[in-house]
């Protein structure tokens, strides 16, 4: 008889530890979905709030997979179905509640235009969603192409936040908000290069970043300390400009002539 077969099957790993990186993601999915009741309620402040703890919890799960080495088509799935819950949905109808609602006061057309830009934005965190999962894989890791859902979602969350803690109702701001749900949206779908600092996208250093990103990401966590509505607004705007600014400057550098 031969000796492999003497020996004992190799044990299979515990199922129990594939539970990990989805908790994570639930925990996400739980976020986006207490926003929404939040937001029904008025409830502002407390539903930007868990947009963002959601958006922390889905920069984790995909990690925890990778380190607990738990990767799996399940889990890649239920993220994505995740993150349209609170990437998608939840800025979406907080906006709406906030500020979109009150677009029927000016008239009924108006009323319709403000869930439309909700649903418009909603639609486009989906199909957002659909093209990175049939693009993975295929595209250079250093870029996203168009902004990134979560991104999106904190630039929506980060503006009502601030408006909240400032006083500034979205009745006044109704048509700035209209603006930036639309734009939000229009920005995810684009085919504008956003940067997603992870490093070369290729090798061994695929995953390392520049030095200086830690000093900017230390910066960061004092300025969230000190005023985390301000800070994440400035932080997701200048996140959500910089595709269209590096897109503007590439087509208008002129190319070097190379013959002598």
């Amino acid at each position: 008889m031969d000796q492999n077969e003497q020996l004992p099957p190799p044990r299979p790993r515990s199922r129990s530890i594939y539970l990990l990186p989805n908790l994570f993601t639930t925990g996400g999915l739980f976020g986006g979905f207490f926003a929404i009741i939040a937001a029904s309620q008025g409830r502002f402040e407390a539903a930007c709030i868990a947009i963002f703890v959601a958006a922390i919890l889905d920069g984790l799960d995909g990690r925890v997979a990778r380190l607990t080495n738990t990767q799996s088509e399940f889990g890649v799935q239920y993220d994505s179905l995740a993150d349209l819950i609170s990437f998608g949905m939840a800025p979406a109808m907080v906006m709406y509640h906030w500020a979109l609602l009150e677009l029927k006061q000016d008239s009924l057309t108006l009323g319709k235009i403000g869930w439309l830009g909700a649903f418009l934005y909603a639609a486009c965190a989906a199909l957002r969603l659909a093209r990175f999962n049939s693009q993975v894989g295929t595209v250079d890791k250093r870029w996203f192409i168009g902004l990134a859902s979560p991104a999106a979602a904190g630039l929506m969350a980060s503006f009502v936040w601030v408006c909240q803690e400032f006083g500034w109702s979205g009745e006044e701001l109704r048509y700035a908000a209209l603006a930036l749900t639309v734009v939000a949206g229009l920005l995810m779908v684009s085919r504008i290069r956003y940067n997603s600092f992870k490093g070369s996208g290729h090798g061994p250093k695929a995953d390392r970043v520049p030095f200086f990103t830690l000093v900017i990401a230390v910066a960061v966590l004092i300025a969230l300390w000190i005023a985390p509505a301000v800070t994440l607004l400035t932080a997701t705007t200048a996140y959500a400009l910089s595709g269209p600014l590096l897109w503007f400057r590439r087509r208008h550098t002129p190319v070097q002539d190379t013959h002598v």
